[in-house]
């Protein structure tokens, strides 16, 4: 009887033991609560493919040259971006930005022009970016510039929309590898 009742004992104390260790609350009547702990952890979703990307080429100057910088992005079907300028000021233009470093100074980005389109919501034809579009950037090298690879960071902001929704706006990391000869 003495093993039973220690036994019984045993089964009974140790959950509120582990309960009480483990993190667990306690609900209105003064019991430890258990929060369950599930033995696999599921599968995290896949991430999803963003609407824009933005692709560079290489580009290469002489020391105290000038040359141009693509930067091409390519829009997934069924979305856009407006273009630059954007035909409204309460649009979010897609926008190229640099700042000079390592002896190579970025010009002024050149835009190609929008596709005009009309959408439901809209009263007049947007200048969208759609599929694929290519924004130049002129750049220049310093005469004392370092010669060899060097990267010009630019960031190209986006806000990827369909014919009902925009996303949040975005920055993208679009860095130009520059060859200085």
């Amino acid at each position: 009887m003495r093993r039973q009742n220690l036994l019984l004992s045993f089964f009974i104390c140790v959950p509120f033991a582990f309960a009480s260790c483990g993190g667990g609350g306690s609900n209105a009547n003064g019991v430890a609560a258990v929060t369950p702990t599930p033995a696999t952890a599921a599968p995290s979703p896949a991430p999803q493919a963003q609407p824009v990307t933005a692709t560079v080429e290489e580009v290469s100057l002489d020391a105290g040259g000038a040359g141009e910088a693509s930067v091409r992005l390519d829009i997934a079907q069924g979305y856009h971006t407006h273009a630059n300028p954007a035909t409204d000021k309460f649009y979010i233009a897609t926008e190229l930005r640099a700042e000079p470093q390592e002896g190579i100074t970025p010009g002024k980005p050149v835009y190609p022009p929008g596709t005009p389109r009309k959408l439901g919501f809209a009263d007049k034809s947007l200048a969208l970016y759609e599929g694929s579009v290519v924004i130049k950037l002129p750049v220049s090298a310093d005469k004392n510039a370092t010669k060899g690879r060097h990267t010009l960071r630019t960031k190209l902001r986006v806000q990827p929309c369909n014919d009902e929704a925009c996303l949040p706006p975005r920055d993208i990391d679009a860095p130009i590898p520059v060859t200085i000869n």
